[in-house]
């Protein structure tokens, strides 16, 4: 199991820091400590740090000063901002110069872990192009000589300078966040801040005061008013991840946003206009969703106003080798690995699954084993996935005759469950369901892990 991140907590309240060491060590996060931004600057030099959580009013330096210096110095950095004096004004300030999120005190320790969770996903902290090139720039996230992405990529800077909604279709893995973050760093609202919210992340209630916010006393938990997702994008855009695992009861709700351009707090009394762009990405094909009666149709004409299918990276062949070599370069630290001819043929007949976060992997996977100078298939581990699949096997599942189909199925997920250590997107993936189905199957069974 890969360790966990080491997280540091930066606050000149003690009390304050021992709480949240309590939460994340609980978690099993190593964690560093100190009280000012210039203690943290020094040990950011000194350690690998993964992810910063700053207090945003400390005598010496800043929560913001930290922030910018960090961000300078180290730009894939996340960094959580945390205040007792949390205005929407400084929320929107502290996301334009690079914080991962804010929250304020008080919060409760699920407030914690949610944040902490998402800013230590490998996918939200890819880093945001700034323009679509082909490759041969080592810093540019999207690498394509692919015509038809090309394509996908020209009409999303064109589009870009509107303010019309865009739906980018497309499997997992495929770049659709790094699309979405070209649209807006290519439109005139890209002074203002680019929110992202994964819809699949989180269970209708909480996802409803993500996006929406709430007041204070709504209801249980709700220790202190929150500032919603919508409001922090405020001059900006909004990406709502994976739209298509949104409750239907929530995209009611949202589509009163898109259409009265107005959101109405959990608890609130009043509605609040916000003036945001749009970008939703789903990876399943949303017109079957639609005919289902799973999303909402008036929803779906709503948001397909712009609507972008990114091709997956079996259909590209053309860009594994530049990939590759991109990543692998990437990767080396200085110290290139030979990518031979051979081996790029080898990869480009796997079908890639999981597209180019797969081979992203597999390339950082590659390096760190390979012992010399370079590289073979065998330090690509490509086989692991297969192991995963074998271990899901109907004797390990122990079924017999009598056995209901309900326990089957229940069955089969703890098992997919086991031998993709607990990890539920992966399971999601081997199962051929949603996460969404997987989370209410899960909750069905009274497993609230």
């Amino acid at each position: 199991m890969q360790d966990k991140a080491q997280i540091l907590i930066v606050d000149d309240e003690p009390q304050m820091r021992a709480a949240m060491e309590a939460v994340l060590s609980r978690l099993g996060y190593p964690l560093l400590q100190c009280a000012n931004g210039q203690e943290a600057l020094a040990l950011l030099e000194k350690n690998k740090v993964e992810l910063i959580i700053t207090d945003m009013r400390m005598p010496v330096m800043s929560g913001g000063e930290l922030l910018a210096a960090a961000k300078e110095h180290y730009p894939r950095l996340p960094v959580i901002m945390i205040t007792a004096y949390g205005t929407i004004e400084q929320a929107v300030e502290a996301m334009k110069i690079g914080a991962f999120d804010f929250i304020t005190k008080p919060f409760s320790a699920e407030d914690l872990e949610n944040v902490v969770s998402r800013a230590l996903n490998p996918v939200r902290r890819s880093a945001a192009p700034r323009e679509a090139k082909s490759a041969g720039s080592e810093s540019l996230a999207i690498v394509t000589n692919d015509p038809a992405f090309k394509r996908v990529l020209e009409i999303a800077v064109h589009v870009a300078a509107s303010s019309a909604s865009v739906l980018i279709q497309g499997e997992s893995g495929t770049g659709k966040e790094l699309i979405a973050r070209l649209i807006h760093s290519s439109s005139p609202q890209h002074a203002g801040p680019f929110v992202a919210v994964n819809c699949a992340a989180l269970p209708e209630n909480l996802l409803e005061s993500e996006l929406f916010g709430h007041e204070r006393g709504s209801f249980t938990g709700a220790v202190a008013t929150k500032v919603g997702k919508f409001e922090l994008a405020k001059g900006g855009t909004i990406l709502l991840d994976e739209i298509s695992e949104m409750e239907l009861a929530l995209q009611a709700k949202l589509l009163r946003v898109l259409q009265e351009r107005e959101i109405d707090r959990v608890g609130g009394s009043k509605p609040i206009p916000v003036d945001v762009r749009v970008v939703a990405t789903t990876n399943r094909d949303i017109r079957q969703v639609v005919a289902k009666g799973d999303f909402r149709e008036d929803l779906y004409y709503r948001l397909n106003v712009i609507p972008l299918y990114v091709p997956a990276l079996r259909e590209r062949k053309g860009d594994v080798r530049l990939l590759t070599e991109h990543f692998v370069r990437l990767f080396s630290a200085g110290a290139p690995k030979r990518v031979s001819a051979e081996l790029i043929r080898q990869l480009e007949e796997h079908r890639w699954p999981g597209n180019v976060r797969e081979l992203q992997n597999a390339c950082q996977r590659a390096v760190l084993l390979a012992q010399g100078d370079s590289l073979s298939v065998d330090h690509f581990l490509l086989g692991a996935m297969n192991e995963v699949k074998e271990n899901v096997s109907a004797e390990n599942l122990v079924l017999h005759p009598g056995l209901s189909v309900a326990e089957a199925e229940k069955r089969l997920i703890y098992e997919t469950l086991r031998a993709t250590g607990n990890n539920k997107t992966k399971a999601a993936e081997l199962l051929g369901i949603s996460i969404r189905t997987l989370r209410n199957k899960l909750h069905e069974y009274g497993d609230m892990s």
